[in-house]
């Protein structure tokens, strides 16, 4: 019995090598080929148009190459099956298929105000289209492929089976069941392979997973909050786009509902009514934002994440200011109505102004941490004093235009005088921060006496702003240890200009002579631009100045050659044409005697 078994087993085994043999097993790795492909080609940036026209061209190429095409003149489509499958391009082209519905879809639900109806109608056909060519794929890679890349295709095709039913809002129990499949069969290749290949399993489950947590929360088996729906929409991938979108749906939803509740505007003790939905859903959106930025957790926010949430802020005041001022235009007569939306869009575009000082501010504490630090491996660029400069101009500028905006109405009331003064000492501490970095400006280009002149002049402002500061009511501790700060190296940097300026005084002879001892008439640096005869009616010195490193020159030597004028070159062009008349006949004519003739 033991050799009749181990026979059989020898001839299912030589079975099996001569089947593969005749039917040989495709090998794909999907999910490499898909991130390839998708981080190539535009979706590194979510740009779904740029990865569908790609996956067109691949398509049209597989076609030609195969010699696959529908037909000329008249489409007539030719069905991919089993026996039609005799190479692996053959596989490629079905998954390609799945992909450029799949990304047109997505396109789709990219658009500036989402979808309309007809265009969701649309969305979801081609996500169904989508579903119908990845289950073709799958049924494919069963029969002609490998273990893995079967498996990999059912995990694909389940993938997309749940996204038409996470975008159709029904049947949440069906489409957790594919994504659980399709993390499951991650996470098993996930253990196997090469380093990158486990890199990009498990990143594929955790983009799953918030799919799979909000399935759960919809059929009701989880108790997730806002903030945490929120907490998984930052994270970032292709698979998590659709999921982005529908949370997105889902807190415009809320906010609306919340909106019903804000009526009222409160903005340094006045009171505006809000009529218009839109613009409380936006102020509402903003004032969710604007939590993200000054609650309990905002220390910890990276400083690239902040400059997101100003962005978004800023767009949901401006949305704000655009319905407030539709409403305006469409108020009419009616003065109460419209003084009413004169205060709240005065008072929108004020907290707007103070978000770009917050932002601005922000901008300059990132300039900061790069200002002092050294180039490391990564080639980061170091940020220089003049950045600064430019970015305190900025706030100033902002400070400026806040001020006037508040000062602007005819009744200002206390609140409003005391946000003006607030304003004008923050100017001041601005000003005093820029005359610092324009001092440092001015120090690494080597001009002391205007270097010590400038930090002598910040340091008096920084002194000014502190009192002011010191002598308001409402005080900021931030500011004023920025500006006890500055004042202190306003005296340290001003005290070391003055002793470099003394030391640089008292070796500007030595190196004045030493620079001199090295002129030479013409020079071997090529670099010098003009020499010093060319330069005598520039007020400038090329000799003792600190910053010119090479030896001057007094003139180019060989000089150069020199056009001169010289006498013109006539020709006589019409001497061949002129018929002179004979003149034999007042020729003299010699007399020849009888001898002179016999000698001829």
């Amino acid at each position: 019995m033991g050799k009749e078994s181990e026979m059989t087993a020898m001839e299912i085994d030589a079975q099996k090598s001569i089947s593969d043999q005749i039917n040989p097993r495709y090998s794909i790795n999907v999910l490499r080929l898909l991130k390839s492909a998708q981080m190539q080609h535009g979706l590194r940036h979510g740009d779904y148009a740029r990865y569908r026209s790609y996956c067109t061209a691949r398509l049209r190429r597989l076609y030609k190459s195969l010699k696959f095409t529908h037909g000329r003149g008249k489409y007539t489509r030719r069905a991919i099956t089993e026996s039609t499958v005799t190479e692996v391009r053959f596989l490629h082209l079905v998954l390609y298929l799945a992909e450029r519905a799949w990304s047109h879809a997505m396109e789709k639900r990219q658009l500036p105000d989402g979808p309309n109806a007809r265009q969701r109608i649309y969305l979801i056909g081609k996500l169904r289209k989508a579903v119908k060519w990845a289950d073709l794929f799958s049924r494919l890679c069963a029969a002609k492929g490998d273990s893995r890349t079967s498996l990999e295709a059912e995990a694909y095709a389940a993938y997309m089976n749940g996204n038409l039913l996470f975008e159709q809002d029904r049947n949440w129990d069906i489409a957790l069941k594919n994504f659980i499949s399709a993390r499951a069969v991650y996470e098993e290749l996930g253990k196997y392979g090469d380093l990158e290949n486990q890199l990009l399993c498990r990143e594929r489950v955790e983009e799953l997973e918030p799919s799979i947590r909000y399935c759960r929360h919809k059929i009701g088996e989880s108790n997730l909050q806002a903030s945490d729906l929120l907490q998984i929409g930052e994270m970032e991938g292709p698979a998590l786009d659709l999921f982005k979108a529908k949370l997105e749906a889902v807190m415009a939803e809320a906010r609306s509902q919340q909106a019903a509740s804000l009526t009222e505007f409160h903005w340094l003790g006045h009171k505006f009514p809000i009529s218009n939905a839109k613009t409380r859903v936006a102020i509402l959106k903003a004032k969710e934002l604007e939590k993200d930025l000054h609650g309990p957790t905002a220390d910890s926010l990276p400083a690239e994440k902040k400059l997101v949430i100003f962005d978004k802020i800023f767009t949901a005041y401006h949305e704000a200011r655009s319905s407030i001022r539709s409403d305006l235009v469409s108020a009419g007569n009616a003065d109460s109505v419209k003084d009413d939306l004169s205060g709240l869009d005065k008072a929108v575009s004020a907290v707007l102004g103070q978000r770009t000082i917050e932002r601005n501010q922000l901008l300059v504490t990132i300039a900061k941490s790069k200002l002092t630090r050294c180039r490391d491996d990564k080639n980061e660029k170091v940020t220089k004093p003049e950045e600064l400069v430019r970015l305190y101009d900025l706030l100033l500028q902002n400070t400026s235009d806040l001020s006037d905006l508040v000062c602007s109405g005819r009744d200002t009331k206390h609140e409003e005088v005391a946000f003006s003064e607030d304003c004008a000492v923050r100017n001041l501490a601005f000003r005093s921060q820029r005359c610092f970095y324009l001092a440092k400006s001015y120090s690494l280009a080597g001009k002391r006496t205007e270097a010590y002149a400038l930090y002598c002049r910040a340091r008096s402002l920084a002194e000014n702003a502190l009192q002011k500061f010191q002598s308001l009511s409402t005080t900021d501790e931030m500011m004023i240890k920025e500006l006890k700060t500055l004042y202190n190296e306003c005296r340290s940097n001003s005290c070391i200009e003055h002793a470099s300026g003394i030391l640089e005084e008292e070796k500007a002879p030595e190196n004045l002579s030493e620079k001199v001892s090295a002129i030479s008439l013409s020079g071997g640096d090529k670099k010098v631009e003009k020499s010093l005869l060319e330069k005598l009616d520039a007020y400038e010195s090329a000799v003792g100045d600190a910053n010119v490193k090479a030896p001057p020159r007094i003139e180019v030597f060989p000089p150069a050659f020199q056009s001169i004028p010289r006498n013109p070159i006539i020709l006589d062009l019409a001497y061949n044409y002129i018929d002179f008349p004979s003149l034999e006949n007042r020729m003299k004519k010699d007399k020849q005697g009888f001898i002179s003739r016999l000698w001829r």
